[in-house]
């Protein structure tokens, strides 16, 4: 049995029970892209504990709104399904309640769309109390949204005597039962959310710098917070290996104490349900005084990774933050030569490798300069008299040196513009 060109077959023999399924997407004119997102979706597939047999993508100028590749194309799916003996199929895209229905009609098999393959990922790596409820909630919202299209399908007889069937009835049940369910969670979340932003409010108020720290999935954010502050998190050479964001107290250099927040990771074509789910948690980049954007140096598509973490900062409402873009696994590149790795949207441009600790310094200096930010260098005696300036200047400023004399204490700091006035 033959197949096009866009269709390619992996080697699979593992005997290790895992599911396995063929993989497909639309591609609108941007083929590598397309490839390599689809590449990323076998990835997730594996987090996921299946494997992929194989993947078709089929070129088109848009998805086709009935069975998203095309009747043709979903017979010619069927045929590998069959020959290959595939579990199920996978879309690379999220698929409207329809184009879900008509595909199964035809493939006769199991579909599951990237939107939900996501969703059961997030449900396995989730720990604590909130992640679990932001996950719930996400997988929730996602099947009431299919609930919607079979009451289309089932409502096409009309309302009124005859047409309330045990069909209908089971949809409304359906529906009543994951409102209940969702108004619950949303009240959970609601008094988690309380109990946050306390938090929040009181490590603004403690004047403690934060830096939050984002990046692509599977980035090395966890590894950097392991290296940086010894906070034991799970880090494993897998997308999303953490969901649930963790804060830690560093000493930088000078001295001074920061936290660094670690948030989970972005990945291309986030699900919506995931980014509202989970907005609470992403929104610690928002409150932070420094945004630490973690790049895979290694990949080959960071520049796509650079562009998704940009979108959903914008999504998130993230604006005029210092933004050090820090190129992690730098050890790995030790024999491919000079890489121009730039991002023109950061502030501060460096190359690390979270893993062995190398270009740490160079980390810490990028922070501490972006922390000064609009402060200005001040030396001077501030009198014993003046003792609520004092405070100030240790509270809102960074002190370099202090020397207590006879007539007052000798400063050398950076400090806000507004407290020298």
């Amino acid at each position: 049995m033959s197949y096009e060109r866009e269709t390619k077959l992996y080697n699979v023999d593992s005997g290790d029970g895992r599911e396995k399924y063929i993989l497909f997407a639309v591609s609108c004119g941007e083929e590598e892209k397309a490839e390599a997102s689809i590449n990323e979706l076998a990835e997730l597939l594996d987090t996921a504990g299946g494997e992929t047999l194989a993947y078709m993508i089929q070129n088109m100028e848009k998805p086709d709104r009935t069975t998203y590749i095309g009747k043709g194309k979903a017979l010619e799916l069927k045929e590998m399904v069959e020959f290959l003996e595939a579990d199920g199929v996978i879309c690379d895209d999220e698929l409207t309640p329809s184009q879900h229905r008509n595909l199964a009609d035809i493939l006769e098999t199991k579909v599951v769309d990237r939107t939900m393959l996501i969703l059961d990922i997030f449900a396995g790596r989730a720990t604590t109390g909130e992640g679990k409820i932001q996950v719930e909630m996400a997988q929730l919202k996602y099947r009431a949204s299919r609930l919607t299209g079979q009451g289309t399908a089932l409502s096409r007889l009309g309302g009124g005597i005859g047409t309330r069937g045990p069909g209908e009835t089971k949809l409304e049940t359906d529906r009543r039962a994951i409102q209940r369910r969702l108004d619950k969670l949303t009240a959970d979340v609601k008094s988690l959310k309380h109990v946050r932003e306390t938090t929040r409010k009181k490590r603004l108020e403690s004047s403690t710098p934060i830096v939050a720290i984002v990046g692509y999935t599977n980035a090395g954010k966890s590894t950097l917070l392991n290296r940086l502050t010894s906070a034991d998190i799970l880090a494993e050479d897998k997308l999303f290996a953490t969901l649930d964001p963790t804060t830690r107290v560093c000493r930088l250099p000078n001295g001074r104490e920061i936290l660094f927040t670690d948030t989970v990771g972005f990945i291309n074509k986030l699900p919506h349900q995931l980014i509202d789910a989970f907005r609470s948690t992403l929104e610690e980049a928002k409150y932070a005084d420094v945004i630490l954007h973690m790049v895979d140096a290694t990949s080959e598509d960071a520049e796509l990774h650079k562009e998704v973490v940009y979108d959903t900062l914008e999504t998130l409402g993230v604006k005029d933050k210092p933004i050090i873009t820090a190129f992690n696994k730098m050890d790995l590149l030790k024999d491919c030569g000079e890489l121009p790795l730039m991002d023109e949207e950061a502030d501060a441009v460096i190359e690390i490798s979270a893993a062995t600790g190398e270009g740490i310094n160079d980390l810490f200096e990028a922070i501490e300069n972006a922390l000064r930010g609009d402060k200005v260098y001040i030396e001077r005696i501030v009198a014993y008299s003046e003792g609520e300036l004092f405070k100030r200047i240790r509270k809102y400023g960074e002190v370099l040196e202090e020397e207590y004399l006879e007539d007052g204490v000798s400063i050398k700091a950076y400090v806000p513009n507004n407290l020298i006035k």
